[in-house]
């Protein structure tokens, strides 16, 4: 573990405005309803996870090498942020490094539009970087519900004004068939949940939260785009995070909840809260 690295632990005890677990970050998540970017600022200490573990992160990009993909553009802003991470190299080596897959966008000369430039994704909530690599933010979100009616015009306004030094943070949830960190379904919704039923869905429900981070490199200007992935069966989690959980997925925008299988498992989810809440 490079010293860098190590350094970021030092404020492993301070409470973070997003936390580094499912049940921290559930409260700051959008509960359904209207889509929003529900960013909040971050200091220095709150930007990253303060201990990865270096060895899982290692596995996760060996494992699957097509999760690291890079353009030309990507060369001096991945070789600014290895040396903010602390490590020699470009954003393979500093993903590796943090706990935290990266992606770096910019604009071209010619364009006003931020453009995916750069992915180093081990632990991926089902995309694949090779699929998404050049594209533009508006065509990276096209398969969000609602996105470029409710969101693109917030987050291109974002993104034109954030300044080197501030660091904003959100988080969202997924409820996936599996507690594997790279989730990558095969299988349709119906398939994936048909042994959910509201009696074992506390272990067969795996709630996942993205711990997202956006920062303008200063050197460079490139923004990082940072996504760590937490994941936890639902039983584990608190009354409160299952309740929300589950008037969240009977709450989604329209298409969103198709979008992320809920029709195939959220009588499961509501029943094993109602379990939980009259116990």
């Amino acid at each position: 573990m490079t010293k860098a690295v190590q350094r970021r632990g030092e404020g492993a005890l301070s409470e973070s405005a997003l936390g580094f677990c499912v049940d921290a970050l559930l409260p700051k998540a959008r509960g359904g309803g209207q889509l929003r970017m529900g960013l909040v600022r971050l200091s220095e200490d709150e930007w990253l996870q303060p201990v990865p573990d270096l060895s899982a992160r290692r596995a996760g990009f060996s494992d699957w090498s097509e999760g690291v993909q890079l353009t030309p553009e990507a060369d001096a802003p991945g070789r600014e942020l290895a040396g903010m991470i602390g490590v020699e190299g470009g954003l393979p080596e500093a993903a590796a490094a943090s706990h935290e897959d990266m992606c770096l966008l910019t604009l071209r000369d010619d364009e006003e539009v931020y453009r995916l430039i750069g992915a180093a994704v081990a632990w991926p909530s089902d995309w694949h970087p090779k699929d998404k690599i050049g594209l533009p933010l508006r065509a990276l979100h096209a398969p969000i519900a609602g996105y470029e009616a409710q969101l693109a015009t917030g987050v291109d306004r974002f993104m034109e004004t954030l300044k080197p030094g501030a660091i904003y943070g959100r988080c969202n949830w997924f409820i996936a068939a599996t507690g594997e960190r790279r989730w990558l379904e095969t299988r349709s919704p119906l398939d994936a949940f048909a042994h959910v039923t509201s009696a074992n869905a506390g272990d067969t429900l795996f709630v996942r939260s993205e711990r997202q981070t956006l920062r303008r490199l200063p050197k460079t200007g490139a923004i990082l785009f940072t996504i760590g992935i937490y994941v936890d069966p639902l039983g584990t989690l608190t009354d409160g995070n299952i309740a929300m959980l589950a008037k969240a997925t009977q709450n989604l925008v329209a298409g969103e909840g198709d979008r992320r299988g809920a029709p195939a498992y959220a009588d499961a989810l509501a029943g094993f809260a109602a379990q939980r809440n009259a116990l």
